[in-house]
């Protein structure tokens, strides 16, 4: 049996993912790209920390009592989990590799182009945000919450839309189609196994990966 459209959540959301686009793009429209060097600044762990804390509990807040809405359950198939994951993972850098014959994605958001070992522990911080903090709020903002408000529109359609909101909500524009495309195929590991553990292991994996190979520059 289909979920009901909760129009009322639904526009909450949508709301929220707007607004956070529109506050990263105007951001990005006056300040321009960050400095090189935030990663390697305890403030941006911090600033990081507490705009994910925000986030997380507007997020409650639309979803109340309606904690089912997050999918946070085992996956009903883990085999299926792993498969679908490792397409998650395999799309974004398929997605990235073609992007970046044409940009640089990662100048854009204004990763590092070498390490360095004497902010060793503002990088720690930053990679604990990113790769613990963020995939987990994240993931319960758009394939938990997001996705499980959108389904009633068509499997197909809330896979797309929580798509491009991922993608938006970043507030990038190189960045844009493998952000989409990680989106959405993060999207098809929550419906393919009913859970957004997963998709919050793949994703935590995904940045992983991208900060570690800063570190070998």
């Amino acid at each position: 049996m289909t979920a009901a459209l909760d129009r009322g959540r639904l526009a909450a959301w949508s709301a929220l993912v707007l607004a956070l686009a529109t506050l990263g793009y105007a951001t990005r429209a006056s300040e321009g790209k960050p400095d090189q060097d935030f990663l390697f600044k305890y403030s941006t762990a911090v600033g990081g920390t507490i705009q994910y804390g925000i986030i997380l509990a507007i997020v409650l807040a639309i979803a109340g009592s309606h904690r089912d809405l997050f999918a946070l359950r085992r996956p009903s198939n883990w085999s299926r989990a792993i498969y679908y994951g490792f397409i998650a993972l395999i799309t974004a850098y398929v997605v990235g590799a073609i992007v970046s014959t044409f940009t640089d994605p990662g100048d854009e958001q204004g990763l590092p182009k070498h390490w360095e070992p004497g902010h060793a522990g503002a990088y720690a911080a930053n990679f604990v945000v990113i790769v613990l903090v963020a995939p987990f709020v994240e993931e319960l903002m758009f394939r938990g919450l997001g996705f499980s408000l959108l389904r009633p529109l068509g499997e197909l359609a809330a896979i797309l839309w929580v798509g491009v909101g991922f993608g938006v909500y970043h507030g990038l524009i190189d960045a844009l189609p493998i952000l989409i495309a990680f989106g959405a195929a993060l999207a098809l590991v929550r419906a393919r196994t009913n859970s957004i553990y997963p998709g919050m292991v793949v994703h935590a994996v995904f940045n992983a990966i991208t900060l570690v190979v800063i570190l070998s520059r």
